[in-house]
């Protein structure tokens, strides 16, 4: 059997992530492999893939922050709010001014709601948004809290009619990050979309932890599920009598520990299971051992 444990990938552009799975089924040798939050095809950067066991653990590293490298181009508007998409509006940004911009990216910043993109993995009436979108029917999708943590502009470049803009954006799960590059442009009144997306981390794990597909050709690097567990959420060992409590399917106290998955380790250090304080138990989320 394949090493349970989770293998951080830095996903080439043109690939999506289902790509990255099937070569990495290949690569562990199983078909036990999933991956915690999509990325676009045009993205590059970190995508987390979890082999055997580690495949519980993708449901919830997918809910954590994020962190990303984008170019946003001001001036021109696509049908996906990136430059994959086609061309629908195009307004000259030549006068938009730095401090324009500056003034616009702070407005998106802090906890604020969002609209996701039409070309989106998003459910309406049990069908993929994206699919409705290319079909030709106009999807219309509520707007949804999110958070911006951090939104720097980097860089501001004038190209005759369009404004180019660099920035690092760090925020919560389910942020769409060319959503925020067609609402700057709109709050700016010139449009705006997605030209460059790059992933520099997942929760804890950063592009250092990340290997290229040929890196992993040449050797398949999984890092254990303990560690992984330990390295993204907080970690409560516990006695040889509560292990065999959490063994047969019990729970145990609440230690205090707060809200989120809390990683539960025996004595020896084996993960015994992830859990969730309710109350006064903590309730197994995924359970490790048998």
């Amino acid at each position: 059997m394949a090493e349970s444990g989770l293998i951080i990938v830095d996903k080439p552009a043109e690939w999506t992530s289902h790509d990255v799975v099937a070569k990495l089924r290949r690569f562990a040798g199983t078909r036990r492999v999933g991956h915690a939050g999509t990325l676009d095809p045009m993205a590059t950067g970190v995508l987390v893939v979890g082999v055997e066991k580690a495949t519980r653990l993708l449901g919830h590293l997918a809910l954590t922050e994020k962190a990303y490298d984008a170019t946003m181009r001001l001036g021109v508007t696509t049908n996906t709010d990136d430059a994959e998409g086609q061309v629908t509006a195009q307004a000259s940004a030549a006068d938009v001014t730095a401090e324009r911009v500056r003034d616009g990216v702070a407005a998106l910043t802090g906890e604020i709601m969002q609209i996701p993109p039409q070309v989106s993995a998003i459910k309406v009436d049990g069908q993929r948004a994206y699919k409705l979108a290319r079909a030709g029917e106009n999807v219309e999708l509520a707007a949804r809290p999110v958070t911006i943590h951090t939104f720097e502009i980097t860089d501001i470049r004038h190209q005759g009619e369009v404004v180019d803009v660099d920035a690092t954006v760090r925020c919560s799960s389910g942020t769409y990050i060319r959503a925020l590059a067609r609402d700057l442009g709109a709050g700016l009144g010139v449009g705006g979309h997605l030209t460059a997306l790059r992933r520099t981390r997942v929760g804890p794990y950063d592009l250092s932890k990340a290997s290229t597909i040929d890196q992993l050709a040449e050797r398949c690097a999984v890092l254990p599920i303990g560690e992984a567990v330990a390295a993204a959420f907080p970690r409560r060992d516990i006695s040889d009598e509560e292990a065999r409590v959490v063994r047969h399917g019990g729970r145990l106290p609440a230690a205090g520990l707060g809200k989120g998955p809390i990683g539960m380790f025996g004595p020896d250090g084996e993960l015994l299971a992830l859990v969730e304080e309710q109350g006064r138990l903590a309730k197994p989320l995924a359970v490790f051992v048998s």
